[in-house]
Order: structure tokens, then sequence, then C-alpha cells
């Protein structure tokens, strides 16, 4: 898509990347998203591009959301269980042998390192849009990471990045 939204043909694809700049193709329909994300070997993870120039992808603001309220509890796809079990526990498994501190994440325990998301199973939604790539979810109430809340009472909090690397060896 331009920056207009517009589709784009071989000649303006090929412009736009001459130009510089991202060219987003939509490669599946929703209904091979949504066969894809009940396989049960399937991670859920958000390869969204970060902020540029006032321009992102809305995977950045809304893959979570957007499999918890659609996927979940709008078509039924997979359980919340199982939901939460892709983007939590499953990744981090499959990093812990590449990743050493990721045998602490994805587990609420004692002695494990787990943010915390708490959300509205009801409500909760994605909003972002390609031409609004930065509207935050719906229905996510609080966030915690390394034990500070980012989001407080569904507002974001300013200036706040407890957040910290993590590193494959």
């Amino acid at each position: 898509m331009g920056r207009q939204g517009e589709r784009l043909t071989k000649t303006t694809f090929d412009q736009y990347r001459k130009t510089g700049g991202w060219v987003i193709i939509h490669g599946r329909s929703e209904e091979q998203n949504a066969w894809l994300v009940a396989q049960p070997d399937l991670i859920i993870a958000s390869d969204g591009i970060p902020f540029v120039d006032g321009l992102s992808h809305p995977r950045s603001a809304g893959t979570f959301a957007k499999i918890l309220g659609r996927y979940v509890r709008e078509e039924r796809v997979l359980d919340l269980m199982e939901a939460l079990a892709k983007m939590t526990i499953m990744p981090a498994r499959r990093l812990e042998n590449f990743v050493p501190q990721m045998k602490t994440k994805g587990r609420i325990a004692e002695g494990m390192d787990a943010d915390i998301t708490v959300f509205d199973p009801d409500t909760i939604i994605d909003r972002a849009t390609y031409t609004e790539p930065g509207q935050y979810s719906a229905g996510i109430e609080f966030v915690f990471v390394n034990g500070v809340a980012v989001v407080d009472d569904g507002e974001v909090l300013d200036d706040v990045y407890p957040g910290r690397a993590i590193l494959a060896r």
C-alpha cells in the first residue's frame, strides 16, 4: 500500500521501492490466518515494523489483541488458554536453547521473570489499521514489565521504559 493506502500495481510497487520506504504485501486472507492460528504448533509473535517517520504496520500495535479478540472471542478458532500459551510459554521454550534468559520468560511462577498483561477477554481487540497503525488496542487494563507498570487502568504511561534487551549467546 502506498502512503495513501492504495493497492499497488507492479509499476507503482517498483516506484515505491526505488524511492525507499516500505511496501506492505497482503499475502494471506483472513481465512488463511484463522486456519494458521488454529494449528497446534504455531507460535504467535509479531514481526511488526517499528515506527519510522510516522509509518508502521498494524501488527506492531495489534497482533496479540487481534488474536485474543478476533480469533479467540469472535471466531472461536482456539480457546483462551491455547492462545496465551502460543504467545508466552511456546515462544519462550522455542528460544531458550539459544537464549538462556528465555528459560525464565513466559511463565508465572516463583523465580520467573514474566511480564504481565491484564486484559478483559470480553473487550480486547486490535484497533491499529494501515492508515492509523499506532492506535492502541482496546481492553488492556494493565501491563507490567519487570514489575513496573507501563499501562495503568488502560492508559499508557509516558516515559516509563523498564524493559531490558534479551540477547542470544
